[in-house]
C-alpha cells in the first residue's frame, strides 16, 4: 500500500479498465459525461497487476483510486462519484433518480444473474440456451414499454438509468445480434443503436495499450 500511495501523490485519479467488462464500460461513460480528467489504465482481466488486488483484494473490474486514501471498486460508486465532482446535463438532479436507481438495481441483480447463464450457457448445461434467453425476456419487455413512452428511459435526455444498463443490454444482444435484430423489441433496438452510435460511447472505447508497471 505505501508504493501506491507514493506513486499517487499529487496525480490524477487512476481507473483500472478493460475494454469490453460492461462495468467498466459504463464507469467510463460517466467519467466521460463529467468531464474529470483521471488516467486510463487499461488491464487485461486473466493477468491483473499487483497494484489492483492491493487496494481491492477482491480482484474486480473497473477501480478508481482516487487519493491515498480512497479507492472506489464498484462501477456504480464510480458513476456517482464522477457526477458528484461535475454534472453537466444535471443527472443527479433530476426528479426520476430514485426510479432510475431501482432500475439499475433490478437490471443488475435479477437481470445480470440471467444473462450470464445465456451469454455462457454452455457452461450450464441444465437448460438450453434459448431457454436462458428467454428468462430474460421479461426485462428487454420492461425496457422495450419505458422507451416507447420516452427516447431515454426515463426521459428525453440520457440519464444515469441509461448509462448504467446500456452496456448489458449490449453484452445480451451481441451473443446473437441476429435474433436480437429479429425480436419485437423495436424501441429498444432503436435506443440501443443510438447509444451504440453516440460520440460519449465512441470516445469511452478508445483502444489503450495493455498498462505495464
Amino acid at each position: 500500500m505505501n508504493d501506491i500511495q507514493i506513486s499517487l501523490k499529487h496525480k490524477k485519479p487512476i481507473l483500472y479498465t478493460f475494454r469490453r467488462c460492461p462495468y467498466a464500460i459504463r464507469a467510463r461513460l460517466a467519467i466521460q459525461l463529467s468531464g474529470v480528467e483521471v488516467e486510463y489504465r487499461e488491464v487485461l482481466l486473466r493477468e491483473k497487476p499487483a497494484e489492483i488486488l492491493k487496494v481491492s483484494p477482491k480482484g474486480t473490474i473497473p477501480v478508481l483510486i482516487i487519493n491515498n486514501e480512497t479507492v472506489i471498486d464498484e462501477s456504480l460508486d464510480i458513476i456517482f462519484w464522477a457526477l458528484q465532482q461535475s454534472d453537466p446535463k444535471n443527472l443527479l438532479t433530476c426528479s426520476v433518480v430514485s426510479k432510475a436507481k431501482n432500475l439499475i438495481h433490478l437490471i443488475d441483480t435479477e437481470f445480470k444473474a440471467k444473462l450470464d447463464l445465456y451469454k455462457y450457457a454452455v457452461r450450464f448445461p441444465k437448460k438450453s440456451e434459448v431457454d436462458y434467453r428467454n428468462d430474460c425476456l421479461l426485462y428487454l419487455q420492461e425496457l422495450n414499454e419505458l422507451l416507447e413512452r420516452n427516447k431515454y428511459l426515463f426521459g428525453s435526455n440520457l440519464g444515469i438509468a441509461d448509462i448504467a444498463i446500456f452496456p448489458f443490454i449490449r453484452q445480451l444482444a451481441f451473443v446473437d445480434k441476429q435474433w436480437f435484430d429479429s425480436t419485437e423489441y423495436d424501441y429498444l433496438k432503436a435506443w440501443l443503436s443510438r447509444n451504440l452510435e453516440s460520440e460519449l460511447f465512441q470516445q469511452s472505447m478508445v483502444k489503450r495499450e495493455v498498462w505495464k508497471v
